[in-house]
């Protein structure tokens, strides 16, 4: 398993408040990998899918997921964190990921490494 230090779980403050943020962590931190980092940011641009959910880590691929609006939602994102964690790239295919996030993801960014074209 991969160090979690560096793992961050970012989640927008802006289109549903900051308050949502802090309830989106609550729900959370008792279920995702020790360590993992929660960050509030001020938008992930993904307004028309509020709210926004982002995956970082160091040499891994970076996700965004939105409309993470629901309980099942939520344990999807619980999953995915775990996966996320697990995985050396970060890299997941549609069908790996939890299937309550089938319909939510916005982003997949791959790691910054390999040949500059």
């Amino acid at each position: 398993m991969s160090e979690t230090a560096d793992h961050t779980i970012l989640i927008c403050s802006t289109c549903e408040g900051p308050d949502r943020a802090r309830a989106m962590k609550e729900a959370l931190k008792s279920h995702v990998p020790e360590g993992v980092r929660f960050r509030a940011v001020d938008c992930l641009a993904g307004c028309d899918f509020p709210p926004a959910v982002g995956f970082q880590a160091q040499g891994k691929a970076t996700y965004l997921f939105g409309k993470i609006a629901t309980a099942q939602a939520v344990q999807g994102i619980a999953a995915f964190a775990h996966q996320y964690c697990d995985s050396d790239t970060g890299w997941t295919n549609s069908t790996q990921r939890p299937s309550a996030l089938s319909d939510k993801t916005l982003a997949r960014i791959p790691a910054l490494k390999g040949v500059a074209l």
